[in-house]
């Protein structure tokens, strides 16, 4: 073999270690870039289940149609996300119209005095001067709403039924509705949470009434019968 056959077959093997060296390394650099590429965690896109499933209901009053009538039901959920796209689609309590409510209360529950679940209960209510509608409303509702559906009252959760925000010309109104009236550890219980929840000063008073004094009142007024 001559010198320069030897040369040229020196040349072609390094030419060769250098394409399997680069060959070696693009495969890594494939390799890496694979193991870099995150891992997409399938529960990242499940969404979370709440206790209970809730229904929310719209009231606009009409004087010309029967109570019942004016009583609509909006929706169902049972999902955090599924609270989230509801409240971010509907219109703030503080936008509604006077006369109307906005009612949310445990699936299979109406809201209202005659329904069997609400029937021996009875309401924490706050009441709302006119000028807190703009600066006040809005944010109540929504710290009662996420008392609810987040079992927020403990183990005496089991005897809350529902909430209802109350827009009128005389004044808001917001409330808690429970069951069973004369429970009144747990009841009082459940009014001390919704107090510190909507961060109430200690030296305000917040009344509860029962529903069967309400529905039975012969003054303008219902006496409360517990005060947290």
């Amino acid at each position: 073999m001559s010198a320069s056959d030897k040369k040229s077959g020196s040349v072609t093997s390094e030419t060769k270690k250098k394409d399997l060296q680069e060959k070696d390394n693009n495969e890594n650099k494939i390799v890496a870039k694979k193991e870099e590429t995150p891992i997409i965690e399938p529960d990242k896109y499940m969404k979370h289940p709440l206790q209970c499933k809730w229904a929310l209901w719209f009231f606009k009053n009409d004087r010309a149609k029967k109570w019942e009538d004016n009583l609509r039901l909006v929706t169902k959920f049972d999902t955090v996300e599924d609270f989230w796209a509801l409240y971010n689609h509907i219109q703030l309590s503080s936008k509604l119209q006077s006369g109307c409510d906005y009612n949310l209360f445990k699936d299979g529950i109406q809201p209202m005095w005659e329904d069997d679940a609400n029937k021996k209960g009875g309401k924490w209510m706050l009441q709302l001067n006119k000028q807190q509608r703009a600066s006040e409303l809005d944010k109540i509702w929504l710290e009662t709403l996420l008392v609810l559906i987040g079992e927020g009252f403990g183990e005496d959760s089991e005897f809350v039924n529902g909430g209802v925000v109350q827009v009128r010309n005389k004044g808001d109104k917001t409330a808690i509705w429970t069951s069973d009236w004369k429970n009144k550890s747990s009841i009082v219980k459940i009014g001390e949470v919704y107090k510190q929840r909507l961060g109430l000063p200690k030296k305000m008073s917040i009344g509860f009434q029962a529903h069967e004094d309400t529905i039975n009142k012969t003054g303008s007024t219902v006496k409360s019968i517990y005060h947290v």
